[in-house]
């Protein structure tokens, strides 16, 4: 690693409390390099002094450093086995479950799972965390406007129940953004809250280290009642949930022992 970039993230994870050391470094340090050159800088260094000043630049740093690419009903599929073979076995234990949706990006995952809670709870007693270490992110999945390409997997029926056209955008209703509470967080280096039925963290596990994603499996399952549920992106496949106190309960859906 070069001295320009390891210093960057000394003072980094000083001034934020983010170890960018545990995402994977040419990713990184690509993106990073692309954003200060059109900023108008040539060194990390030089990136990092006005950084440390300018509030404006510092959130879009973090905009960038974060992946804020998402839609509703990702992987339609996937979703369709939530609805039909996963939530009935939780819903079995009664109570209303307890959810999460961390790094919840812009918003849509976490109305998503609402939506999909919908078919089995009525919306008064559905009740999702949703977090992210972006802000930015956070304020704009609050407001929950979005434009159409977000929402070509949506079920028709479900677009009509709680979308609203405005122009060329849409935004979710009222009904599902009280159902979801947005929260500042940050994965690699904050404490999880515990027992939850359901935990859902999808396509941002693919960007950190080895080491990192073997911690976060680790709390994860430490975050989850037994019999529990982890739903992972498409491309996140736990090799050896076992390790972890998890079991393959269908394909990117971990349950804890």
């Amino acid at each position: 690693m070069d001295r320009d970039y390891q210093e960057f993230i000394l003072k980094v994870e000083r001034k934020t409390g983010i170890d960018l050391a545990l995402y994977k470094e040419a990713q990184m340090k690509r993106r990073l390099t692309t954003f200060y050159e059109k900023k108008g800088f040539s060194s990390f260094n030089e990136f990092f002094k006005v950084l440390d000043i300018d509030t404006n630049l510092l959130n879009e740093f973090l905009d960038r450093m974060t992946i804020n690419v998402s839609e509703f009903y990702r992987n339609r599929q996937r979703w369709d086995v939530l609805d039909n073979k996963i939530l009935p076995k939780l819903i079995k234990q009664g109570q209303p479950l307890k959810v999460w949706s961390a790094a919840s990006s812009t918003g849509e995952e976490p109305y998503t799972i609402s939506m999909v809670l919908s078919s089995h709870y009525p919306l008064n007693k559905i009740s999702i965390l949703a977090t992210d270490i972006d802000a930015n992110a956070i304020q704009k999945a609050k407001i929950g406007v979005y434009s159409e390409r977000s929402l070509q997997e949506v079920p028709s029926t479900k677009k009509d129940q709680y979308f609203q056209q405005k122009g060329a955008y849409y935004e979710i209703s009222e009904d599902i953004k009280r159902t979801v509470s947005f929260k500042r967080h940050n994965l690699l280096a904050d404490q999880f809250d515990r027992n939850f039925d359901l935990i859902v963290c999808r396509n941002v596990l693919i960007y950190f280290t080895e080491d990192a994603k073997s911690i976060l499996y680790k709390k994860f399952s430490d975050a989850l009642k037994p019999g529990g549920i982890l739903f992972v992106g498409s491309t996140e496949q736990i090799f050896n949930p076992n390790k972890y106190g998890f079991e393959v309960e269908d394909t990117f859906f971990y349950r804890k022992i």
